[in-house]
């Protein structure tokens, strides 16, 4: 991969012919690294509970595994924002590469870092995994947007499409091998991450020795002390509280659904999850021309009530069918709340280039992070408030766990896995609740400035 930048120009925001020649190939590889960020979530939530049971993890200690994989991705898309004006984005993704693998590798061979170590052995690969994820949306998200000046929030809503995408692919992926039983009951999680390993190698191929243009903040000629004070308007720290919730509802819920509903409901959580990604994957493909009949903002609002109502639903669903439901509400709230959050701050905030993109990320990330172990917290009172202990041990909760079907003690512990669940589930409804009314407001201030209004900007010929 290739840091060496060609300078994007034009006089109307639009991207020389270099680069309208060269764009949709940067746009695929893009994608494809993208998928493999997603894949890592569908395939780290239905793996978390084997990795619970095999190493005797408690649900607080899942919570901070997974937990890392987001803030590790919030630093490096914070940091990234401003590396790639400094060291280009072809730099960003050979970090991502590098990341990629160890975060795989490290997270395989586990156990050979010895029982007392593979708490930290866990934590140390999906931290790696999650720093390689920060530097895919550091770098793809301002290399699309520069790309793509004319149409940002329906680009950058193609390319997010990739996530839920790469969710749907990772938990099929995932879903397809326990069934098939591949590498037996103890190894099933190593070959479910062995097979990131493939679109990993395609995209590392892709971009290997590629060009890159500089950022529409570069390319335009706005400077960095501008760029800062952009970051520092009072509308783009609202838009920065938003996506602390905004991100927390959709990411920390998509985390915890397999290993919740699979209890609450019945029903192969992994699916429902792959139901909801798929619905989410086909609506962010239709962002683009759906945004372009509303108001941006008008989305949101429609979003955050969705996510309340269909969280809430989530919450108390029972069986298969109220959990679908549930599932499809869910998925229609959260739909376009990522792309369409950073598709506003590129078009009405423009002159934060790279690092604005970068915090909004980042910022979501880190929430996302602080909410997981808060939520296994609450997943671990409930359960334990069902079976009448106070802060029990992973040996006291083993019996229930590895009590046989049909017994009396397995009967107990499905009830606190439900009793969890609902409660892990119900410390995050507030968040959608908070967006719909700041979105509302947001979008009052903007019909009384008749509109929503965006900025572009002109680069340096």
């Amino acid at each position: 991969m290739s840091s060496e930048t060609i300078e994007s120009t034009a006089n109307t925001g639009v991207v020389s012919d270099y680069w309208l020649a060269r764009r949709e190939q940067l746009f695929w590889a893009s994608c494809i690294s993208l998928i493999v960020t997603a894949m890592s979530f569908a395939i780290r939530g239905d793996i978390i509970a084997q990795l619970e049971k095999q190493f005797e993890l408690t649900n607080t200690q899942a919570g901070w595994i997974t937990g890392t994989a987001f803030w590790g991705f919030a630093v490096t898309t914070i940091i990234g924002g401003w590396l790639c004006d400094v060291v280009g984005m072809g730099r960003l993704l050979t970090l991502a590469f590098i990341g990629h693998t160890i975060g795989i590798l490290t997270t395989i061979f586990a156990a050979s870092f010895g029982k007392e170590n593979v708490f930290a052995a866990l934590f140390l690969g999906t931290l790696a995994f999650g720093l390689a994820n920060g530097f895919v949306e550091a770098a793809c998200n301002p290399l699309i947007a520069t790309l793509y000046p004319d149409e940002k929030i329906k680009r950058l809503g193609r390319f997010h499409m990739w996530f839920p995408g790469g969710i749907v692919i990772g938990g099929l992926i995932a879903y397809a091998i326990t069934s098939a039983g591949i590498g037996g009951t103890e190894h099933l999680w190593q070959v479910k991450m062995l097979t990131m390993v493939l679109p990993l190698v395609i995209y590392g191929f892709m971009f290997f020795g590629k060009k890159f243009p500089k950022t529409e903040r570069t390319a335009s000629g706005v400077s960095m002390g501008d760029m800062f004070k952009a970051c520092a308007t009072p509308l783009f720290l609202v838009f920065l509280a938003c996506m602390v919730c905004s991100s927390a509802t959709e990411l920390v819920t998509g985390q915890w659904v397999p290993n919740i509903l699979s209890a609450t409901t019945g029903a192969a959580g992994i699916l429902i999850l792959v139901f909801i990604n798929g619905l989410m994957t086909v609506g962010r493909a239709f962002a683009g021309d759906i945004v372009h009949r509303m108001s941006p903002v008008a989305m949101l609002i429609g979003s955050a009530g969705f996510s309340a109502v269909g969280m809430y639903m989530l919450s108390k669903a029972s069986n298969p069918t109220s959990g679908y439901v549930a599932a499809f509400i869910f998925a229609v709230g959260v739909c376009f709340f990522w792309p369409t959050m950073l598709g506003i701050v590129s078009e009405r905030f423009p002159r934060t280039g790279a690092l604005g993109m970068s915090i909004m990320g980042g910022v979501g990330m880190m929430s996302t992070s602080i909410f997981l172990p808060i939520v296994g917290g609450a997943v671990d009172k409930g359960q334990a408030a069902a079976l009448n202990l106070v802060n029990p041990t992973a040996a006291q909760l083993a019996p229930y766990q590895n009590a046989a079907a049909g017994t009396p003690m397995a009967a107990e512990w499905a009830k606190a896995q439900a009793a969890g669940g609902s409660a892990g589930l119900s410390v995050l409804i507030i968040l959608p609740v908070i967006l719909f009314f700041i979105f509302l407001m947001i979008y009052a201030y903007d019909r009384s400035r008749g509109g929503y209004k965006k900025e572009i900007l002109v680069q340096d010929q």
